[in-house]
């Protein structure tokens, strides 16, 4: 069998749906080729989506016109805001989510979405034919031709599960690994290697003694992922919070030998942020406790996750540990925590479209390219669907303009700028603390800086820009009275001392109040009446628009600044130097230097100046080289 489309997406978990999504919706013909169509954006780990900076990276994915904050809205059974305590730069949305529905969910946007087909098959080889990427064969013999290709096979390739010193073949518990497709890619100068990650033990709630737990409440304010969104209909269930002990540990350290982590079974890369528990025991052995963080599988079902017991220890050692917690006592497990080594690809070998630079046409996100997380492999897939349509319908690549986002647009810039450019040594995670523009990449503003660049395109709908601007005009409105609204200080003096802050000398605009720390829009607005009228105007989401507001005059002063120096580098990105020179007979650069920009070939100085290796002289040289 035969079958052409404009984009194939191999892969149905969080970048392959998103990128399927995204191409189809800019109007290319796209098939989704997967294993399994009822587990299509299974959440193999944890069932929560965002956390810190992720949550920013989930608000970005929906502005550009993505699905994944809708689809965790719709089945979300708790919803936190992490760092709240903290300035605005790091606040991160996180919810927790019924796994079940989740996966259906995201069935039904798919279903739903034009130019869509999904192809249920296992890719065995990749067509490459002139160095590009045409299509590509599956174990069932069918040939399926497209213009662009995108690769999000997650940790299937090769995949290989651990549990003690037991092996078994798959990309994840219960489902085949693929094991010719690596070759097929690679055997054309892709470079591949591997990596290792593992996921917890799932455990049956009736088996737990809740008495001895302590309890984590969900946000009583219902946040949402998407500004589209009405509050989900689902029960909102809490969370729970434990600490191992001595005894727990000792039980654990018994069973090291038998780790696969420390016998020599596993020589691949593990995620540094999200270790096992008996990394924790061997990296901090000064430890006499570790949190563990027990959390809901779904509204109607008796599995639990225990987040922070990841692990691949014999089975017998896991449970034995367990049930020395007082609340784990009398614990039954549906099935252990397990490791999985699988393929990824050197992602300094992709451009900033997420199209390889060595097979053309060839597209990857996600998992294949180093990273760990369902935000990050969603980011990607958004990126890739996008370049993949754009590519898809030019007559030549040199009336194909990809669509890059840079460093001070989005968490989803820095995070590909940082796999093409410095490629990987671990499972890549997004922080706050990898983006040096924080304060401009908030999880408030994501379509302010987002949706009007896909409406464009074609990928954020009329809907979606007509929401966007909604928003925008009401925080404008809010912004403009505080600008202008004049305070008297005998009016309002004793309700500034009775909030804590010092009283009036003399007049002055609302916004120095709203400026001052111990006072904001809520509490302002109960003592001056025109306010609240303006707070309380019957708009979508009013809560989130007063909170953008604030932000933004709270932060003003440090937006700007940040601005001025996002700008400055934006110069260096202007600077192209791809193709100006042969880095081998450049003698004024270090060896180091040389040999990495022979390596990633960078498109702008700007790209150069962050590559490991590469320092200020050098950038200093190719100035001078450039006439700069």
């Amino acid at each position: 069998m035969i079958l052409k489309y404009d984009v194939i997406v191999i892969g149905g978990g969080h970048a392959g749906c998103e990128a399927a999504c995204a191409s189809a919706n800019m109007g290319a013909k796209t098939c989704l080729v997967t294993m399994d169509m009822n587990k299509i954006a299974q959440m193999s780990c944890n069932p929560a989506i965002g956390g810190i900076a992720k949550g920013q990276i989930v608000r970005e994915i929906d502005a550009l016109g993505g699905q994944m904050g809708l689809v965790t809205d719709a089945t979300s059974i708790q919803f936190r805001m992490l760092n709240v305590g903290k300035g605005p730069a790091v606040w991160s949305p996180r919810a927790q989510c019924d796994r079940g529905k989740f996966i259906w969910e995201w069935r039904r946007h798919l279903d739903e979405t034009e130019n869509l087909e999904i192809w249920q098959d296992q890719a065995d080889e990749l067509i490459v034919e002139d160095g590009k990427a045409i299509g590509v064969r599956t174990i069932w013999g069918a040939e399926i031709y497209a213009k662009c290709v995108i690769v999000t096979a997650g940790t299937f390739l090769n995949g290989l599960m651990h549990i003690g010193r037991k092996m078994v073949a798959g990309g994840r518990i219960a489902e085949p690994a693929v094991p010719h497709f690596t070759e097929s890619i690679a055997r054309h100068g892709v470079v591949s290697a591997r990596m290792k990650t593992g996921t917890p033990v799932r455990i049956d709630k009736r088996s737990v003694h809740f008495e001895d737990l302590e309890i984590q409440p969900g946000e009583s304010r219902p946040y949402q992922f998407s500004y589209m969104n009405q509050c989900g209909a689902l029960k909102q269930l809490p969370c729970w919070t434990v600490n191992t002990n001595e005894e727990v540990h000792e039980i654990l350290k018994s069973g090291l030998e038998d780790s696969p982590l420390y016998n020599g079974q596993i020589q691949s890369i593990g995620p540094r942020y999200c270790p096992s528990i008996e990394t924790k025991l061997v990296t901090f052995p000064e430890r006499e406790k570790h949190p563990l963080f027990l959390e809901p599988e779904g509204e109607d079902t008796n599995e639990m996750y225990l987040n922070g017991f990841s692990s691949s220890l014999p089975m017998d050692v896991q449970i034995e540990a367990l049930k020395k917690m007082p609340a784990f006592r009398d614990v039954k497990v549906y099935r252990p925590g397990y490791a999985i080594e699988y393929d990824f690809f050197d992602p300094t070998q992709l451009n900033h479209s997420l199209e390889s630079k060595i097979i053309s046409n060839l597209f990857m996100a996600g998992q294949v390219n180093g990273t760990t997380g369902y935000e990050e492999a969603g980011g990607q897939g958004t990126i890739a669907g996008i370049n993949a349509a754009l590519k898809a319908g030019t007559d030549n690549d040199s009336s194909y303009n990809p669509f890059v986002l840079h460093r001070d647009e989005a968490y989803i810039g820095v995070l590909i700028d940082d796999l093409v450019t410095k490629g990987v040594d671990e499972p890549y995670r997004m922080f706050t603390s990898r983006a040096e523009y924080r304060i401009l990449l908030r999880q408030d503003d994501a379509d302010a800086r987002l949706t009007e660049k896909t409406y464009e395109l074609g990928l954020a709908k009329r809907e979606r820009y007509d929401w966007w601007k909604e928003k925008k005009q009401h925080i404008e409105e809010i912004e403009s009275f505080c600008q202008n609204f004049a305070i008297k200080p005998k009016l309002i003096n004793s309700a500034l001392e009775a909030l804590g802050t010092t009283p009036l000398q003399f007049g002055c605009k609302l916004v120095d109040l709203v400026n001052r720390p111990q006072l904001n829009l809520a509490n302002l607005s109960e003592i001056i009446p025109q306010l609240k009228e303006v707070l309380n105007r019957p708009v979508n989401r009013k809560e989130e628009i007063a909170e953008a507001a604030e932000i933004r005059m709270k932060y003003k002063g440090y937006i700007e600044r940040e601005k001025i120096v996002a700008e400055k580098m934006h110069r260096l990105e202007n600077i192209k130097i791809k193709g100006h020179f042969n880095y081998e007979e450049l003698q004024g650069l270090s060896t180091e230097c040389r040999q990495k920009l022979m390596k990633i070939q960078p498109e702008t100085l700007a790209q150069a100046s962050r590559i490991p290796g590469v320092s200020p002289s050098d950038i200093n040289v190719l100035l001078v080289l450039m006439g700069r």
